[in-house]
């Protein structure tokens, strides 16, 4: 099993939102219907820009516990270095 630790934002790219999944596409489907109670639903954060993915769960969660505790400038810098745009990423 594949496990993910993804970056929402929302339509004006000012919200920030770090999150864990065992399945990214479901996980993205269920912000993009807004079912995810809570942060993203109330700041509509549902464009996926960014994502990792590990083999290893404990690996995993312990990057988003990390990145969490990121300065935002942090967070912008790792996904201007994959996505510059902050384009919506297409999960393969």
């Amino acid at each position: 099993m594949k496990y993910h630790v993804y970056i929402l934002t929302n339509f004006k790219k000012t919200v920030l939102y770090i999150g864990f999944t065992g399945s990214l596409q479901e996980r993205i489907q269920q912000h993009k219907a807004g079912q995810v109670e809570g942060f993203t639903k109330k700041y509509k954060t549902n464009t996926l820009i960014y994502y990792e993915e590990f083999d290893d769960v404990s690996q995993a969660k312990a990057r988003e516990k990390a990145m969490k505790k990121w300065k935002r400038a942090w967070k912008e810098e790792l996904i201007n270095k994959a996505n510059p745009n902050w384009d919506e990423v297409v999960i393969v």
